[in-house]
């Protein structure tokens, strides 16, 4: 019956990136000792603004239609994938707490991986939330390996095209956690770059865990300013100086820069950010893959407490990184006239 439930429950809520969004969000608020949910939330948020960047005013130009649904596909399926396999957990946590008693021997009946059994046991007895944190980042991290970054179809139509190398070169893919410093926007975040390596992206992870919650007062500023600013996919959400979820555009070419040293140039439209549900329509997802990715016990070493030192200044970097996107844009319009 609880198995049951929480399928149905994590069915419910893995729609799109806007209700997974919110429902880790929500999780959090509920049981802030789980601090992967945060840090979830907060990479779903980045997740559907890369969804809606797909068809706003600069990669949109870059990438024909067919290329953009790949591209979606990929994002949206990694992101229903991490859902389905963390939520089912953050629920029956939240059952046991109910019942006051360790449920964990049915995260096998839930397709979780043995790891996890292990891990939130010791959680359940020890209450170490920088452990359970980490090794959550392992997992999904792992079970995203073999289901999407080592999938020969997304290997092919993704992560080995000309579209995915120029993201990298030009870092736009970028994680942010916006806040505020008074009437003042704050970025922090990190960069993303050979994506296609397991140990990199968990020691991604890692880095973005330090810089949410190894500062309290910037963790506070960053947790007020999600729960103010509901996820609607749009960059609009944080940067509205700089984007609107309406198209104030014309149709066609890019035709000058509007962008200069991260503001607009004065008459300049903004760039267009569209809202995730105008965007892409829900997608329909086959099962996930079965099977259990662990196999190599050398992972705990992920877990040991690292005190690296994470500025997470990215301003700069962005806005750069955004003028560099608006340049290959109009070197494009430039190249096939």
């Amino acid at each position: 019956m609880i198995v049951g439930q929480i399928r149905q429950t994590t069915k419910m809520l893995n729609i799109n990136n806007v209700t997974r969004t919110k429902a880790y969000l929500d999780f959090y608020l509920r049981y802030p000792e789980i601090h992967w949910a945060f840090l979830g939330h907060l990479v779903s948020r980045n997740g559907g603004w890369n969804m809606t960047d797909l068809k706003g005013d600069l990669l949109s130009r870059l990438m024909s239609e067919k290329k953009q649904e790949e591209f979606f596909e990929f994002l949206e399926r990694g992101n229903w994938l991490i859902f389905q396999d963390a939520f089912p957990q953050f629920l029956l946590y939240e059952e046991s707490i109910r019942r006051g008693r360790s449920l964990f021997y049915l995260l096998p009946y839930l397709e979780i991986s043995r790891y996890m059994e292990v891990i939130w046991n010791d959680f359940w007895l020890r209450g170490d939330s920088y452990t359970l944190a980490m090794a959550q980042v392992v997992n999904e991290q792992s079970y995203l390996e073999a289901r999407m970054i080592q999938n020969p179809f997304y290997k092919e139509k993704v992560l080995h095209t000309l579209e995915f190398v120029l993201q990298d070169l030009l870092s736009f893919n970028q994680i942010l956690f916006p806040s505020r410093n008074g009437a003042k926007a704050v970025l922090t975040g990190m960069t993303i770059h050979q994506f296609g390596s397991l140990h990199e992206r968990i020691i991604l992870g890692r880095r973005l865990y330090q810089l949410l919650f190894k500062d309290w007062r910037r963790h506070k500023k960053i947790l007020n300013w999600c729960m103010s600013h509901t996820h609607s996919g749009s960059r609009k959400d944080y940067w509205p100086h700089i984007f609107n979820d309406v198209n104030e555009g014309v149709p066609g070419p890019l035709q000058i820069r509007r962008l200069k040293n991260c503001r607009l140039i004065k008459g300049s439209p903004k760039l267009y950010s569209p809202l995730l549900e105008y965007a892409w329509p829900n997608m329909k997802h086959r099962p996930a893959e079965p099977g259990d990715w662990f196999d190599d016990p050398n992972v705990v070493v992920y877990l040991k407490k690292n005190d690296e030192a994470i500025d997470g200044e990215i301003t700069g970097d962005y806005c750069e990184t955004l003028q560099n996107l608006e340049l290959a844009v109009l070197a494009k319009k430039a190249i096939f006239i």
